[in-house]
């Protein structure tokens, strides 16, 4: 292996790969480099290299991880990228070897998914429409609110991961669209439904958008985004989004803590199942690729099966 390969030249290599390859997405990649570079400097400090480290180095760093505190869902992230990495040069032929191939995670057991309630998000919901109607508040705070009441209700309705959300283009608003396209992760595609509580939500959003006088209004009638924002993406951020939710869950009391963008989406899949919604079709809407990621939610399948049974067995105690 030439010199020229630093840890610096292979982590952009193999950030590349994941790219072109898999089609990873922005936050993936941003991760997998934060997670790979942490990695690297911890060997630097040891004179060591990806080239040359050996599984006892990897075993070092887990334990530097636990020593920093790191939970252990964390520090399992750590290893899957170490593992994707070896096995990346190892493929490459810029090593002979895999040393992380025997490496053990962490034990962990999978957690559940914080879940609200339908009178959470009810309480949320109207709280957010009480908002937007308040008499006294200004153009441009109305439609603050009146956008912060449609991300929730096109949230809620759709279970989209934020980042889908806050990208949602204008197009989706159309007034006769019952499906709306949505590219999620991988760059894949999906059809999503849309209910009419969300299609009434993005009209009165952007009645307000319209009604704005002046150069704003300008701006914001030239974006393709249906959240638009001056920023140098062109749309909300997700970091912005989940601090106003934030802020309305306090107004709603709800403890900020348990909600979140992902929290709502778990609300979603979660009060579909707990309805009947079917597992696969719960992957579909979600863009799961794999059921095992959607089947986390199966204790809610679980419970829903124990009270039918409790409610409708012929034998079961009244």
């Amino acid at each position: 292996m030439g010199s020229k390969n630093t840890d610096a030249k292979l982590i952009g290599l193999f950030i590349d790969m994941l790219a072109a390859e898999q089609g990873a997405g922005p936050n993936t990649l941003d991760a997998y480099r934060r997670d790979l570079t942490d990695f690297s400097e911890f060997l630097a400090r040891n004179g060591q290299s990806f080239a040359k480290a050996e599984t006892q180095a990897l075993r070092d760093y887990l334990a530097d991880l636990d020593t920093r505190g790191f939970k252990s869902s964390s520090v399992a992230r750590r290893l899957s990228a170490m593992r994707h990495l070896f096995r990346f040069l190892l493929n490459e032929h810029i090593r002979g070897d895999d040393p992380a191939a025997i490496l053990s995670g962490p034990k962990r057991g999978r957690g559940l998914p914080k879940v609200l309630s339908i009178s959470d998000v009810d309480r949320l919901l109207t709280q957010a429409k009480e908002l937007a109607a308040a008499p006294e508040a200004s153009a441009s705070q109305r439609l603050r609110a009146l956008r912060l009441y449609c991300l929730l209700e096109v949230l809620y309705a759709t279970g989209l991961r934020v980042s889908e959300l806050v990208a949602l283009p204008l197009s989706a608003s159309r007034r006769d669209a019952r499906m709306i396209v949505v590219r999620g992760k991988g760059n894949k595609e999906r059809l999503v439904p849309l209910n009419d509580a969300s299609r009434q939500a993005m009209a009165d959003y952007l009645a307000a958008v319209d009604a704005l006088k002046g150069e704003k209004k300008k701006s914001l009638a030239a974006t393709k985004w249906l959240f638009p924002s001056f920023g140098e993406s062109g749309h909300l951020t997700r970091q912005h989004f989940a601090r106003d939710l934030k802020e309305l869950a306090v107004s709603a009391g709800l403890a900020a803590r348990l909600v979140s963008p992902h929290v709502l989406r778990h609300a979603f899949a979660s009060h579909l199942l707990h309805n009947g919604a079917d597992l696969r079709i719960v992957q579909t809407l979600l863009g799961h690729s794999d059921i095992s990621t959607t089947q986390i939610y199966t204790h809610v399948v679980e419970e829903r099966l124990k009270s039918l049974v409790r409610d409708l067995h012929p034998l079961a105690e009244k």
